[in-house]
């Protein structure tokens, strides 16, 4: 047996080593996604100030997470790493974009390029809600500026022919982008469509008022001039 005990207990400490790196790396990962959620909320409440302290605090968090997994490339590979860093680029990118500051690449958050480009596409949708909240303020010069970032990103994405297994499923994501464009692009439109007609109605209304007859009493139906 003691040939067998000389197999089995390095096999199990390396296991506990393993196992170990694994609870404390999902407790990252979870914390990774819970702060770049926030931050995103933040963006969008224009809180920049505090989104940005957030986003310092889960970039720091995914820098202990690839420390902690260093030499363990199958838990590194494992799908809740490329999750929570997917999560952290969109934040990144979110804020970046909404703030108009310079977009961060993927060796400066520390993330792994197919994170990063499906966090990219998963930024859309953020912008998109970001175009609804300006549209609704009437700012359609605004909403257009961001839409073209939206069409910048997808120009970007659709030119990744690669295999799922390579991307993270960024096909996907890429599929997902085309279709929120495309209706933010019909609602802007809409958008722009309306306030021209409302400014054509206006405009028509007070040159209707300003050539009017009614200002005349001579003109005014029933009216009574001075030679009566």
């Amino acid at each position: 047996m003691d040939w067998l005990t000389e197999i089995v207990e390095p096999a199990r400490q390396a296991l506990d080593e393993s196992n170990a790196a694994r609870e404390e790396s999902l407790a990252l990962s979870r914390e990774i996604i819970r702060t770049s959620a926030n931050t995103i909320r933040a963006v969008h409440r224009s809180e920049f100030q505090q989104a940005a302290g957030m986003l310092e605090q889960a970039r720091a968090a995914a820098a202990r997470l690839s420390e902690r997994l260093q030499g363990m490339p199958a838990l590194y590979a494992a799908g809740y790493v490329h999750d929570c860093q997917k999560e952290l680029a969109e934040a990144a990118l979110t804020l970046a974009l909404v703030k108009g500051d310079p977009v961060p690449g993927p060796a400066d958050l520390g993330v792994e390029v197919p994170a990063f480009l499906n966090g990219m596409g998963e930024a859309v949708g953020e912008l998109r809600r970001h175009i609804l909240d300006v549209m609704r303020a009437g700012d359609l010069t605004r909403g257009e500026a961001i839409l073209q970032r939206m069409d910048d990103i997808y120009s970007a994405l659709v030119t990744f022919d690669y295999p799922d297994a390579l991307t993270g499923g960024l096909r996907r994501t890429t599929d997902s982008v085309r279709g929120i464009l495309e209706k933010t692009r019909g609602d802007l439109t809409t958008s722009f469509r309306q306030d021209q007609l409302r400014d054509a109605i206006g405009q028509a209304l007070t040159a209707l008022s300003q050539e009017s007859p009614a200002s005349d009493p001579e003109r005014r139906p029933g009216g009574r001039s001075g030679h009566d």
